[in-house]
Order: C-alpha cells, then structure tokens, then sequence
C-alpha cells in the first residue's frame, strides 16, 4: 500500500524540515527494503508507511535509517525487558486504562507537533515495574509511527506530570534502564523530540533528572525544560489542547482513554504480526550486539541519597 499523502501543511513542514521530495519518497523506501532483504540478521517491517516514518525521522538520510531500523529491532534481542508485555497481557489493558500515557487528539496548532502526556503517578510501583510501563509505550508509539503524520513529520512535545508520583516510582529506575530508555528514544526512534516537559517534580527527582542527563546528547538535554506548577507549562504548550482536568479543550482523560483502547484493539492483528520481528545477532555480518556493549552501566539509584 503506498504512503499517504500528507495534508499541505505537513507537506510545507516535511519539504522544509525534512527536506522530503515526494517523488523520491518511495525511492527511499524501494531501497530500504532490498537492504532489509539482504541483511541475514534482520527481520523488520517493510510496510510503506512504516518504512516511511524511518526516512522522515531521519530527514531522509538513507543510512541514517537503515542504522535506526537496525538499531531498532536488535534492541529486541539485547533489551527484551523494553518488550515485556504483549498488548493482549492484562497489565498492558490495566496500563491503558488507568490513563498512565495519554496522546492528546489536538496538535500545537496546523502542522504542529503531538503532545504525549504521561501521568506517572497513575501507575502503581507496587503492582506494575518501569518495563511494563515502557512496554505499553512503545505499542503506542508504533500505532502512531503508522498512521499519526503530526507525530512523524511535526515531531512530539512530552510531557510528564509528576503530580503525586512518589520514591517508589524512582526506585524503579536504574541506570541500565535509563540507557536502554536513551538508545530507545535518541538513537533508534524515528521519532523527533522537539520539547520535553517535567511538571510539578517532587524531592528526589533532580537527583535522578542529572543521573539520566549524562548520556543525553546536548541537542536532547537542550530541549528539556522544567515546571513546577502547571500555569509554567502552558508558556510551552497552549492550555487550550490539554485535556478538561488540565483546564483545556481537548477532550477528558476517560475520552482519550476510550480512544486508545479501541484503537488497540483495531490494532490487534497488526501487533501480533509485529512480535515476529527482531534480530539474530548470530547472523549479524561482522561482531554480534550484545546487551553488554550497548548498555554498558550497572546499579541502581537504590544506594542515592534523596532531599
């Protein structure tokens, strides 16, 4: 099937931004499949669409995406934890439903980027670890890869609300995980980051907030930005796209909930497909990617002194 249009004003964004020619779009895609086709080691996705948020991430450096979708799939191999849960697993519809990620239906104005708000106290550390957690991510973040073109070509703002979060949601971070969320979001991701948000950060989280900043790259650590009430954010993020419970006009959080969970479930084929796909690094050309050399830091922030 090939790649949808965009609307004009994502394809004024994607022409200026991305440098996209829509001409030579399926070109790129025609290209990364016969690579994928010849790499011994590689099992990946070669639907148009999907190949085409690689290309857009990556501003349509071919080797760019070719070392991003590598990249993507040995993580399968050599971060299993990122992929925990299934999107049938009880915990994942627990995850969903409790509202934990929430994609907000309205972009930052025509051709603007998406706005993922996590809301970390809605997950209890004492039922569900950081991995299940990412897990439901990363289901999201392919449905939107898909079909989202504000998501690919504009970029994402974040947001995560610490409202109420607690030392048990810290405690569940270690530095290994940390680098294993950095390969996945900086070096993997098609995705373009254009802003991320930490809102209402209680006592510890600076200590944890520095640990990670090490092994972000200036460009990420340069679009952080932290808020310790909501009215601070909305300089950032009109307040009108945020949901009712946040003084907005997009929508309830129980609508953008009701929202994903069909969508999930319109996705249930598709996703049971997808788990089919990774790396055997025993039939990579050259050295094997092992978790070792990728993830090379061990501890916890258990051992930290928190305020």
């Amino acid at each position: 099937m090939p790649v949808r249009p965009l609307p004009p004003d994502l394809a004024e964004k994607a022409k200026l931004e991305l440098t996209e020619d829509p001409k030579r779009l399926q070109d790129g895609i025609d290209h990364l499949k016969d690579w994928i086709d010849k790499q011994p080691h590689l099992r990946a996705r070669t639907d148009d669409q999907w190949l085409a948020a690689f290309l857009r991430g990556c501003k349509h450096s071919i080797e760019r995406a070719k070392e991003k979708i590598d990249l993507y799939y040995s993580l399968r191999s050599t971060a299993p934890d990122l992929f925990i849960l299934k999107h049938s697993d009880q915990k994942f519809i627990d995850l969903i439903r409790a509202g934990v990620v929430l994609i907000l239906p309205k972009t930052v104005g025509p051709g603007g980027p998406r706005v993922t708000l996590v809301r970390a106290s809605q997950y209890d550390p004492d039922k569900f670890l950081l991995d299940e957690f990412l897990s439901a991510m990363l289901v999201i973040k392919q449905i939107l890869y898909l079909e989202d073109d504000a998501f690919v070509v504009a970029g994402a703002i974040n947001i995560v609300d610490l409202e109420g979060a607690t030392l048990a949601h810290f405690m569940q971070m270690t530095p290994t995980q940390m680098k294993k969320m950095v390969v996945l979001e900086q070096d993997a991701s098609p995705l373009r980051v254009k802003s991320a948000h930490y809102l209402c950060t209680p006592p510890g989280f600076e200590t944890v907030f520095n640990m990670g900043k090490k092994i972000l790259s200036e460009k990420h650590k340069n679009r952080i930005h932290i808020h310790k009430n909501k009215e601070d954010l909305f300089e950032y993020v009109p307040k009108e796209i945020m949901p009712v419970e946040y003084g907005g006009e997009g929508g309830t959080v129980d609508e953008i909930i009701d929202h994903w969970t069909k969508k999930i479930q319109e996705y249930s084929s598709w996703l049971d497909e997808d788990l089919e796909y990774g790396t055997d690094e025993l039939l990579r050309p050259g050295t094997p990617k092992t978790a070792a050399d990728m993830f090379g830091v061990e501890g916890s922030f258990r051992q930290l002194e928190f305020d």
